[in-house]
């Protein structure tokens, strides 16, 4: 019986954040809530969540889905975003 060779995993797709998408993802995946990340970064909570709907809206075009805080984590550990060390 032969098998066709694997193909290599092709590298994640890149959703194109913005600086400032990835600075307000990387202080809310390392802190407990938003209200924290607000004070943190001197935005409102409004700005926060609205950063989080197109940073979700940019991995859903590249058929890489985010709909939660921990599949965001995911996406973010993929991407080199943040490390595990740095949780």
């Amino acid at each position: 019986m032969t098998g066709s060779p694997e193909q290599p995993a092709a590298p994640p797709r890149d959703p194109g954040l913005s600086s400032r998408e990835i600075e307000v993802l990387r202080h809310w995946l390392k802190s407990d809530s938003k209200t924290v990340v607000s004070t943190q970064l001197l935005i409102s909570i409004g700005t926060i969540n609205t950063h989080l709907m197109r940073i979700r809206g940019k991995y859903a075009a590249v058929g890489r889905r985010a709909p939660t805080k921990m599949s965001l984590l995911a996406r973010a550990l993929q991407d080199g975003i943040i490390t595990l060390d740095e949780l």
